[in-house]
């Protein structure tokens, strides 16, 4: 069992008092030029959440989080900050908590320098500054490493002095831009539980970017999938994955089996397609319109069978079987179309299928969704 270096706070927040944190940004929009970088986004964040953006490169998520910030202007619209609106107030007044991906800690300053410096530009007197430092690098398992410099610090510590200094002055709200890019996947996976940890023991909103899909997963309450400026889905982590509501946002946030499908007829909450070359499948339906249709099934949710069972599915071909460690990835020739299938390792010994022989694959209706198709 691995026991946590960040201590958790030495009091809830209050269930009483008004808490603070909302974030609210309407028909916000960023231009340089003629490139529209955030194109009239509306976003809320409510007091206590942690909320995600998550995109590819240029999909807007840093600038938005940036014009939060006040690091950058927006070209129009609003943001407010707990019902006040701050578009015209300097970063210093908005009172966010920022970490920048490099940290942006001064390399001439102790740990326990760096952290005082976002009190002493607020004309905290310097024996409060230096107890709230302290206390601070305590509270992100820092105690007693106040006196070194960055260099002698591990990326690792160098991220808390970074959260330390972010929250040191008490901020209505965090904000976190992929603070976790230069760790390595170990340490990565571990700051990721630190982080959400002392977010809950706070109870501090968080509004976190990144591009990674599964430290979005891992940490958030709510993700927003971002694409050339605008909001294409918003939800928690566990309905975004498991219900996108195009291909693009199904290929985006994990591996899937894409399979062009025609709308056979409808009923309520399911479908029944024509797959090409598959026959046809039902599959849940959440109403969405368009002109062309897609099936997205994940490999974890292709499933072997005994042999053939009517709907939804089709005898294939095993062409290749890839040790994952803890999963083996199936690839299977179904009806012209190569789709993956993902099983627990423990459990290929019962599966017992060989590369080249012949296979039966399936799935259930409420595990594959049907997709508008983009473009």
């Amino acid at each position: 069992m691995t026991t946590s270096v960040i201590a958790p706070a030495t009091h809830q927040p209050s269930t009483t008092a008004a808490r603070k944190g909302a974030i609210d940004l309407r028909q916000v929009r960023k231009t340089y030029g003629d490139v529209v970088a955030v194109d009239q986004l509306d976003l809320s964040i409510q007091p206590g959440e942690f909320v995600t953006l998550l995109g590819p490169s240029g999909s807007g998520k840093t600038t938005t989080m940036m014009m939060v910030a006040g690091f950058e202007e927006h070209t129009s619209g609003s943001v407010m900050i707990d019902g006040v609106p701050v578009d015209s107030l300097p970063p210093r007044e908005r009172n966010l908590g920022v970490v920048f991906q490099n940290y942006a800690l001064f390399p001439h300053m102790s740990a326990r320098e760096n952290v005082e410096f976002a009190l002493r530009m607020r004309k905290v007197p310097k024996a409060e500054s230096r107890r709230r430092a302290d206390d601070a690098l305590d509270r992100v398992g820092l105690s007693g490493l106040g006196g070194r410099k960055p260099r002698q610090l591990s990326g690792g510590q160098q991220q808390r002095v970074a959260l330390a200094r972010a929250l040191v002055f008490n901020p209505a709200a965090l904000l976190l831009d992929e603070p976790m890019a230069a760790l390595d996947k170990r340490l990565r996976e571990h700051m990721q539980e630190e982080i959400k940890t002392l977010q809950k023991s706070l109870g501090i909103s968080v509004l976190f970017v990144t591009h990674d899909q599964d430290e979005a997963m891992a940490m958030s309450d709510r993700i927003v999938v971002m694409k050339d400026g605008r909001i294409v889905q918003s939800g928690p982590p566990e309905e975004v994955y498991n219900h996108p509501v195009t291909d693009w946002v199904a290929s985006f946030l994990g591996d899937t089996n894409l399979i062009p499908a025609t709308v056979i007829s409808r009923d309520g909450e399911e479908a029944v397609v024509d797959l090409a070359g598959l026959g046809t499948g039902r599959v849940r339906d959440r109403g969405a319109q368009g002109e062309r249709y897609a099936v997205s099934i994940r490999p974890e949710h292709l499933k072997f069978r005994a042999g053939p069972d009517g709907e939804n599915g089709g005898a294939g071909e095993l062409t290749s079987s890839t040790n994952l460690g803890a999963t083996i990835r199936h690839r299977i020739t179904v009806g012209g179309h190569s789709l993956q299938l993902r099983e627990l390792s423990s459990d290929a010994g019962a599966s017992g299928h060989a590369v080249g022989s012949a296979v039966h694959v399936g799935w259930d209706a409420d595990k594959a969704q049907l997709l508008v198709l983009e473009g």
